[in-house]
């Protein structure tokens, strides 16, 4: 008998190695690969760049370590300058010689466009952290995208509402000339119209920038209120500077809508105090927010931007969904992805829809006076935080071909 016992133990060991090895062997050649595919040397490298190959870093560390899977999980980069064509090179080449089974972070719309058309050629996910159009989840909408961390829409409806209902009424954009731009208009103007404002204009500079005296100068005879600055990163900080310079601001307000910590900490608190501003992320919002920002402080010595913070969130949420089903399939793992909610320090009970838009709070801020800050970083106060139902473009109003109304 007891050599039967034995006999049973030993089959039921046997079985489930096997099973074991069967779900590390649907990891193709027992590796994960992660390419992130960022701004490392231009007008966008401060917000994402290194700082987000550094985040997606310590989720695999983390992963690893909290984890122990049965595969290896590695990480290749590069920089595609902000330029879609090199961008697209990059994510084929990655997808077709070097195995990389996910194309992540994408700062700048035109490159996410880019390489969103190539991951689906070639049936590989793609998550999306920096750029911020919503065409990536309405007219470009696909099965393998997911777009993390926030939006156009997003931001004009936090920022440009806010701004509106407290009193300016009359706006004039001045704009990147290229897709994310273009969209941050858009969005931006419905909201300000929507909510009893005006457009009295528009202008339209190149990009990147470095030279924008003849657009703010067209801004300041414009007669608006509010000089929205539908552009990021580099153009942002210059467009900010050179209107103090001008003397435009305090006569006419900016209304930065899309601005990140690391545009505020570079422009200082004098050049920026009581500008509204709409982020996914802040690094002082609780105890965990804290916590996980010092780690990356420590190491970037730089607090993260919320497209760092959600390179990492993505990332994490990936690797638990391959790590779930035991394999590295496309449809397989986004299936799980999309039926598991994010509950991290980046976002709680996050979700992503069908149309790949990653839904999650979001939160309005007012960059505090100099005197009000009391340690490195704090730049911020929270004025509101916008339910991720009210943050996000409705399914209802959806352009994406996957849903169906």
């Amino acid at each position: 008998m007891k050599l039967k016992h034995i006999a049973q133990a030993a089959a039921q060991v046997a079985a489930l190695a096997l099973l074991a090895g069967t779900a590390q062997a649907q990891v193709s050649d027992g590796v994960v690969k992660i390419g992130v595919l960022t701004d490392l040397s231009g007008t966008y490298s401060d917000l994402a760049g290194k700082g987000a190959v550094l985040a997606t870093k310590m989720a695999i560390d983390d992963f690893v370590a909290a984890e122990k899977p049965g595969f290896k999980v590695e990480l290749v980069s590069a920089d595609h300058q902000n330029k879609g064509d090199i961008a697209a090179n990059k994510a084929r080449e990655w997808f077709e010689r070097d195995k990389v089974d996910v194309a992540s972070e994408l700062v700048t719309t035109s490159v996410a466009l880019a390489v969103q058309k190539i991951a689906k050629d070639k049936n590989k996910i793609v998550l999306m952290s920096g750029p911020g159009s919503t065409a990536i989840t309405n007219e470009s909408c696909n099965d393998v995208s997911v777009h993390w961390t926030y939006d156009t829409y997003a931001l004009a409806n936090g920022t440009a509402k806010a701004v509106t209902q407290a009193g300016g009424k009359k706006w004039f954009f001045l704009t990147a000339d290229y897709a994310f731009g273009h969209a941050l208009e858009k969005d931006a103007s419905d909201v300000v119209k929507a909510n009893g404002g005006e457009v009295m204009g528009a202008v339209r500079h190149p990009f990147p920038g470095n030279d924008f005296s003849s657009y703010l100068l067209k801004a300041q005879s414009s007669g608006a209120q509010v000089i929205g600055l539908a552009n990021a990163g580099g153009d942002t900080i210059n467009s900010i500077k050179q209107a103090a310079e001008f003397g435009i601001t305090p006569k006419q307000s900016l209304a930065g809508l899309l601005v990140f910590i690391t545009d505020v900490h570079s422009l200082g608190l004098k050049n920026t105090q009581n500008m509204y501003l709409t982020e996914g992320f802040y690094w002082d919002l609780n105890n965990e927010t804290r916590a996980w920002s010092k780690r990356f402080f420590d190491q970037h010595k730089r607090m993260p931007t919320m497209v760092q913070a959600g390179q990492y969130s993505s990332t994490m949420h990936y690797l638990k969904a391959v790590k779930a089903t035991g394999t590295d399939d496309t449809a397989k793992v986004m299936a799980q992805m999309k039926k598991t909610p994010i509950n991290d320090f980046f976002a709680k009970n996050g979700k992503i829809r069908d149309d790949g838009r990653m839904v999650h709070d979001m939160y309005l801020l007012q960059v505090k006076k100099p005197a009000e800050s009391k340690t490195p970083w704090d730049y911020y106060h929270v004025k509101a935080t916008i339910p991720a139902a009210e943050a996000f473009q409705p399914l209802s109003a959806s352009r994406c071909a996957l849903i169906k109304k």
